[in-house]
Order: C-alpha cells, then sequence, then structure tokens
C-alpha cells in the first residue's frame, strides 16, 4: 500500500518507520515542501521519500495527518478527495486557540477536517496513543484480543476496516469507537481512552463501565 504521511513531527515520523517496516510505501511531507526531512528517513531505504503536502496526498491510498490541528485548514481542501485519511489531531486550546463550536460540543476537531477536506474518507486514528508507545508496544506475534487497543471512528466503515487493517500490520489491534461525531468524542483528550495503555480486551471492559 501507498501511505501519505502530512506532518513528520512525532507521530508522523514513528509512524513512517512502522509503515515501512510492514512492507508499504510511504511519502513523508512537512510545510517546507519535503525539506529537512533527512534525519527522519534516515535508515528508512528506496520505501521512503520526502515530498510536498500535495504530492503525499496524491501518492497515497491512505493520507495520515499528524499536523497540529489548529493548522488544519492550511491542507489544500481538494486534495485529498476519495482519500482514506487518518486524523492523528488532537485539539489543544493552549496550543491551537479556541474554537468555541468545539468548547461547546456543538462538533469534533476530526469534523471540521472532514468539512475542510472535501471527499475525504476520514477516520479518526491514531491520536489517543503516546508516540513512544506507538515505537515501541505492537506486537505482530500477538493474538489480536492481547495487543494495545489503538481507537478508531468515522462514518465510512469500508475506511475504518482499511485503518484497521492497517494497524494490525504494525502490531496493534483497532477498537472501533463509533461514527464520527460519538467516537471523536470519545476520543478527545481527557477522556476515558486517551493515553490509555490497554489491550482489546481490556479496552472493551473499560468501554462498558
Amino acid at each position: 500500500m501507498k501511505i501519505g504521511i502530512v506532518g513528520a513531527g512525532n507521530i508522523g515520523g514513528t509512524a513512517a518507520r512502522l509503515f515501512v517496516k510492514a512492507g508499504h510505501e510511504v511519502a513523508l511531507s512537512n510545510s517546507r515542501g519535503g525539506e529537512g526531512l533527512e534525519s527522519v528517513l534516515a535508515g528508512l531505504g528506496a520505501k521512503a521519500k520526502a515530498t510536498t503536502i500535495e504530492e503525499a496526498a496524491e501518492f497515497g491510498d491512505v493520507v495520515l495527518l499528524a499536523i497540529p490541528f489548529g493548522k488544519y485548514k492550511t491542507l489544500p481542501e481538494h486534495g485529498f478527495q476519495n482519500k482514506v485519511v487518518i486524523d492523528a489531531n488532537n485539539y489543544y486550546p493552549s496550543r491551537d486557540g479556541q474554537f468555541a463550536e468545539l468548547d461547546n460540543g456543538q462538533t469534533t476537531s476530526s469534523e471540521l477536517i472532514s468539512e475542510h477536506l472535501k471527499g475525504a474518507r476520514l477516520v479518526k486514528g491514531f491520536n489517543t496513543i503516546w508516540f513512544e508507545h506507538l515505537a515501541t508496544e505492537g506486537d505482530t506475534r500477538a493474538p489480536l484480543e492481547n495487543r494495545r487497543a489503538i481507537f478508531i471512528s468515522g462514518d465510512d466503515t469500508q475506511a475504518k476496516e482499511i485503518v484497521g487493517k492497517l494497524i494490525e500490520e504494525i502490531g496493534f489491534a483497532a477498537v472501533d469507537m463509533g461514527f464520527l461525531h460519538e467516537g471523536g468524542q470519545q476520543q478527545e483528550p481527557g477522556t476515558a481512552v486517551y493515553n490509555k495503555d490497554v489491550t482489546v480486551n481490556e479496552a472493551v471492559e473499560l468501554l462498558s463501565t
């Protein structure tokens, strides 16, 4: 699979290494048109390259967004049509500024991004796991029910299945939180699943209480 990554920080860079290790091709981008990514790409080999954001979106069958939420409107509105887009962002008012519609619970950060990226098949995911855990806690040898959970949500069932399979290929297991609005609210910072190191079985128990 071809995977575009927008944002080469902790989550983006870590995900790039995991995806390449799983056999996928990666186009990694940043706000500088791919410049300055040499250290991130070091050791990834021929399956990884630096590109512009537009090129990463065009390249990927799946595109991972890992930029500060407050900058989402800098993304090209029409560059992600029909792409499965993984939204790994979180809303932090101290960093992103205040969004009244998020503060009052009217909508979620993922829904705002989905509205901006016309035609994208958006799945919330990779936002509840610390990047150090993402780098070290995947285990492809473990049964799915015993793997570290990565929570996802979205309105496109097939897109969630694609993301879930990708999560399994890097040694984790997906736990579906439902539709984008309800699931997105449950995945926000400070919720029961945020940054929780739990297996799938433990996640099911956590969510049932």
